[in-house]
């Protein structure tokens, strides 16, 4: 605040009207002392205020008059230096918003990143789940197998290759009691896009091939090991490679396995 709005400021009439505090005359009088145009504000409003008394009352003494003018230039020596107030208040109000928006982002900081370890721990949690799930599946499918293979009510038949692919083998698993099968087909190779192997339940005198299923899922199951549909007095097997979803008929083109029982 420079001199010309401090004495605008209505500060010094408080001053040489009295109603100061001892702390705010003390700054008064310091700004007086530092600042000839202050002083003189000062000087200015007490002979103003003097002239004003006089007017009005006139039958005021010469001693009465003197001693208002000695008391008036007694507080004169007393002006001290006066700051404007700050607004404290409005500083603090500030610096408690900017504080509660750190805090608050800091919270949201802290919540996402909780959040993400919530979904970082439900995503392992559930690959933790799948995994089991699918060793589960292994270990019931390994189960299985090896049950087939040493069941000694199982009939054993070798099918070896044929013209369509030579290197080509599998097994059947034959129940002659039950008339249950099952291929173990790891010597065929994955079959192509859109095809899909077939195996064929045969009787040699006429030979009439009845379908008993399809392998399908063939490269998603690593056992290779296919429960097909039971064969009522089979005497041969045969398995070949035809369109997706199977054939009335067998292509003898595409016969990759044969054996008999």
């Amino acid at each position: 605040m420079d001199n010309h709005e401090y004495i605008e400021s209505g500060i010094l009439e408080l001053y040489v009207y009295g109603l100061l505090s001892e702390d705010e005359n003390l700054k008064v009088s310091k700004m007086a002392r530092q600042h000839k145009e202050i002083n003189d504000e000062i000087i200015a409003i007490e002979r103003a205020i003097v002239n004003l008394s006089t007017s009005f009352s006139p039958f005021l003494s010469t001693e009465n008059f003197r001693k208002i003018k000695e008391k008036l230039d007694l507080k004169h020596q007393k002006v001290v230096d006066l700051k404007p107030a700050r607004n404290r208040s409005q500083y603090i109000g500030w610096a408690a918003a900017i504080l509660l928006l750190i805090g608050i982002g800091y919270q949201f900081n802290e919540l996402n990143q909780s959040r993400r370890q919530i979904v970082t721990t439900e995503n392992e949690k559930s690959k933790l789940q799948e995994a089991l799930v699918n060793s589960e599946i292994k270990a019931k499918q390994t189960q299985d197998a090896l049950a087939i293979v040493r069941d000694v009510k199982n009939t054993v038949v070798n099918l070896g290759g044929q013209a369509a692919a030579p290197t080509s083998y599998a097994k059947v698993y034959y129940n002659k009691e039950t008339q249950v099968v099952y291929v173990d087909a790891a010597g065929l190779p994955e079959p192509p896009q859109g095809k899909v192997y077939q195996i064929w339940a045969l009787k040699l005198n006429p030979l009439t091939p009845t379908s008993i299923g399809l392998l399908d899922n063939f490269k998603s199951d690593t056992q290779r090991i296919f429960a097909v549909d039971k064969a009522n007095g089979a005497e041969a097997f045969g398995i070949t490679l035809e369109p997706a979803g199977g054939s009335a008929t067998p292509t003898m083109e595409q016969l990759y396995a044969l054996g008999k029982v």
